[in-house]
């Protein structure tokens, strides 16, 4: 009785849930550097701005989609399986956003510093983060 009762405590389930999204986050940022043609943390060393929006857009976006997860569901288990479903159709997204633009290479463009595809990039990461996470039930 007095273990569970520590782990319903509020502040366990805030640091749970919290280290729990970190720990997403950082695997999110892995794919995306899996996925995408430059390297992000090294172009961002070097100020490349269009990278950095680009990565921004990202982390706000999987960010936003984990937090609306937690909000949407009483156990970890389920807030992780929502927000791995919400952060895989980020990834469709940006591989959408590249399928959708013919005429230059979104991935090349950002990182050859394009800032206006950074820009871009980081509307359409955060804003269909706001559908993803609104069609988590």
């Amino acid at each position: 009785m007095l273990l569970s009762s520590f782990w319903s405590h509020p502040l366990v389930e805030t640091a749970g849930y919290f280290s729990v999204t970190v720990l997403c986050l950082v695997v999110s940022m892995v794919i995306f550097e899996i996925v995408t043609k430059y390297k992000n943390w090294e172009e961002i060393k070097n100020g490349n701005v269009a990278v950095a929006l680009a990565t921004g857009g990202k982390i706000y976006g999987v960010a936003n989609i984990f937090r609306h997860s937690i909000q949407q569901h009483s156990s970890l288990p389920e807030m992780l399986a929502w927000g791995g479903f919400g952060f895989f159709l980020l990834i469709m997204a940006y591989w959408l956003f590249e399928f959708l633009t013919p005429r230059f290479n979104v991935d090349e463009e950002i990182g050859n510093g394009n800032r206006a595809v950074g820009l871009i990039s980081l509307i359409i990461s955060v804003g269909l983060s706001y559908v993803i996470a609104a069609s988590i039930t």
